[in-house]
C-alpha cells in the first residue's frame, strides 16, 4: 500500500514539473490540450499551442486564479463548460473560433473583455453571468437559449448582418442592456421573451448596409424621409415599453421590435416597386429622345437602386 501511495504521489509531481515546464519566456502557460493536462497553482495567463483546434469540455472549469487567455486564429471551437467557473478571468481573445458550446464561460463574473471576429454560434447560457459591458459579434448566425442571461453590466450588443435568429431568453435579466444593432431579418427575433428584464432597452440600430443604401438612392426626397422616419420610430417607442418579469409576464420589447421589423420591410418593398415604375416610365420617354444604349449604358445605371432583395420581395 505503501509503494502504491508512492507512486501516485511521483505521478503528480511528474504532471505538475510537466506543467510548470510548460510556461512560454514571456510568462504565459502553454496549454496543450492533452488528457489529464494540469494547470499549475497561480497560473493567470494561458495561451493556446498551435496545435489545438479544440479546447475541451471543462478543460479549466472552476479554475480560480485564471485571467486571461488567448487563442491563434486556428482553434474553432470551445467545447460545453470549458471555462465555466473562472472566477478570475476578465480578458479572451478567440479571434478564430466559431463555436462555443453550453455554458462555456458561464458564470465567469469578472470576464470582461471577449474578442471572438469569427464567432457564428453562442451555445445555451455561454456568457450567463459574466460581467460584458459590450460585445461585437460581426459573424453571429445563432444565438441559443438564455445565452446571455443575467449579464447585468452589459449595455451593447452589436451584431452583423449573418444574424439568423436569437432564442429564448437570450438576454434575460440585462438589467444595464440599452443598445442593440442587428440586421433587418423578419423572423430572427424567434421570441417575446428574449428581451425580458431588460428595462433599459431603448435604442435599436439597424446594421449598415443593403437598407440605409436603398433609402439614399430613392427617387423622391418625400420617400426617403418617410424610409427614415420608419426606421427612426422603434426608439421613440421601445423606452415606453413593458420588458417584463420573467415570473410574471415576459414583456413587449422582443415583439415590438419584430413587429416594427416587418413594418420596415414592408415600406422599404413598396418604395422600391414605386421607385422602378418611375424608372421604366423615365426610360421609356428618354428612348423616344436618345439613343437606347446611351439610356441602357449612361442614364438608367444612374437610376437603378442597389440590387439587394429584401426579405418578403419577389
Amino acid at each position: 500500500m505503501a509503494n502504491s501511495n508512492r507512486k501516485s504521489e511521483r505521478g503528480i509531481e511528474t504532471k505538475l514539473l510537466h506543467a510548470f515546464m510548460m510556461m512560454a519566456a514571456d510568462g504565459w502557460h502553454i496549454y496543450y490540450g492533452r488528457d489529464g493536462e494540469v494547470i499549475p497553482p497561480g497560473v493567470t495567463r494561458v495561451r493556446i499551442h498551435e496545435s489545438v483546434t479544440v479546447i475541451p469540455a471543462e478543460a479549466f472549469d472552476g479554475n480560480r486564479t485564471i485571467e486571461e487567455v488567448e487563442c491563434h486564429d486556428r482553434v474553432k471551437t470551445v467545447e460545453e463548460y470549458a471555462f465555466a467557473n473562472c472566477r478570475s478571468l476578465r480578458r479572451v481573445i478567440m479571434r478564430g473560433v466559431k463555436v462555443v458550446e453550453y455554458e462555456a464561460f458561464n458564470d465567469c463574473e469578472a470576464l470582461t473583455i471577449v474578442e471572438c471576429d469569427k464567432l457564428e454560434i453562442i451555445g445555451d447560457r455561454t456568457f450567463g453571468g459574466c460581467a460584458l459591458t459590450s460585445i461585437n459579434l460581426p459573424s453571429a448566425k445563432i444565438v441559443e437559449e438564455c445565452a446571455f442571461n443575467y449579464c447585468k453590466a452589459l449595455t451593447n450588443v452589436v451584431f452583423g448582418k449573418e444574424l439568423e435568429s436569437i432564442g429564448e431568453l437570450a438576454f434575460l435579466r440585462c438589467t444595464s442592456l440599452e443598445r442593440i444593432a442587428i440586421p433587418l431579418k423578419d423572423g430572427m427575433i424567434t421570441r417575446n421573451d428574449i428581451f425580458t428584464g431588460c428595462k433599459k432597452l431603448k435604442h435599436v440600430d439597424l446594421v449598415e448596409g443593403e437598407l440605409h443604401e436603398t433609402i439614399a438612392y430613392l427617387q423622391l426626397e418625400e420617400w426617403r424621409n418617410d424610409m427614415n422616419d420608419k426606421v427612426d420610430v422603434i426608439n421613440q417607442s421601445l423606452p415606453t415599453t413593458p420588458a417584463g418579469d420573467e415570473y410574471e409576464d415576459v414583456g413587449g420589447k422582443a415583439l415590438v421590435i419584430q413587429i416594427w421589423i416587418r413594418s420596415v420591410l414592408h415600406k422599404i418593398i413598396c418604395y422600391k416597386a414605386q421607385h422602378r415604375n418611375i424608372l421604366n416610365e423615365a426610360a421609356a420617354t428618354l428612348q423616344h429622345a436618345l439613343p437606347n444604349d446611351i439610356v441602357i449604358k449612361s442614364v438608367l445605371p444612374f437610376l437603378e437602386l442597389p440590387s439587394y432583395t429584401f426579405e418578403g420581395e419577389d
